[in-house]
């Protein structure tokens, strides 16, 4: 559970000291103008953290957002926190033409976070990536370094390579798939949770335990879910392509879960994968 109160500039520290803000907006399936319009808005909102990837193929809209937004308003570049993701596993010449191809499209300078897409391609192939990521972060072009869908034996498998401890694991994770034994396995090495759909994509908010706490805190259920994210420490990334529902899963700070409201909404776990789940490739 969360220590402090919660507002929407407040941030992680992640194991490399650097601060990532626990809500970001997230862009997967936005593409073209719907992508640069939604990422104005939610930096429009509040929000001062944007997750994309090489596979949304919106890197050039979400860069080109983030610095008109920079221009319009005289923020900084270095208040927005910019994640993209390696879309394919393959060998480190490779990986370091992906990470060059990413800053060109985004045309940021740097790369807040870079994570592995997924675990997919083989343990020689994640390890020449992991190897090539590391250097990308040594020569100032990523500052934080992480895997996204990773299983335990694959963090292992980083880990064992005495190179940098990946910041974040980013993955499925919400009250209906509590992944215990990773969220564990995390939480032991320092690697900060990042919950892809929070909102489950909307499968589960007609639940009754859901729909019962969104009645008594009079808010949506999105919101709950959220809130249940905040306070478990998990950073979010909700997407949306609607400037209301930017707007509104912002307001998440004006109120706050019981410590038991927590614990039973751990309980409606159903390993509910809402995309997919390559946590046990090989």
């Amino acid at each position: 559970m969360s220590a402090t109160p919660l507002d929407l500039q407040s941030t992680l520290t992640l194991n490399d000291g650097n601060q990532l803000p626990f809500l970001g907006f997230g862009t997967y399936e936005i593409s073209g103008k719907e992508a640069y319009n939604a990422v104005t808005w939610a930096l429009e909102a509040g929000y001062r953290h944007i997750d994309s990837a090489t596979w949304y193929e919106n890197e050039k809209e979400c860069g080109q957002a983030i610095l008109d937004f920079c221009n319009a308003t005289g923020t900084a570049r270095s208040e927005i926190f910019y994640t993209t993701k390696l879309k394919v596993n393959s060998t480190y010449d490779d990986t370091h033409r992906a990470i060059q191809y990413s800053l060109d499209q985004c045309g940021l300078g740097y790369i807040d976070l870079y994570l592995i897409h997924g675990p997919l391609g083989g343990p020689e192939a994640r390890k020449e990536c992991w190897r090539a990521i590391c250097d990308s972060q040594k020569a100032g072009k990523l500052r934080s370094i992480g895997v996204s869908c990773f299983g335990i034996r694959h963090l292992e498998e980083i880990l064992a390579m005495g190179l940098a401890t990946p910041a974040v694991n980013q993955i499925d994770l919400h009250p209906f798939y509590t992944r215990t034994a990773i969220v564990n396995f995390c939480h032991e090495h320092g690697i900060a949770l990042e919950a892809w759909a929070p909102l489950v994509r909307g499968l589960r908010f007609d639940h009754p335990v859901i729909v019962a706490l969104a009645r008594k805190y009079n808010k949506e259920s999105a919101q709950v879910l959220l809130r249940y994210s905040l306070q478990k420490n998990y950073v979010v990334i909700p997407k949306s392509v609607s400037k209301t529902r930017i707007i509104s899963n912002t307001n998440i700070y004006d109120f706050e879960l019981e410590k038991q409201e927590v614990v039973d909404l751990d309980g409606l776990d159903e390993a509910l994968v809402t995309d997919w789940d390559p946590s046990d490739c090989p």
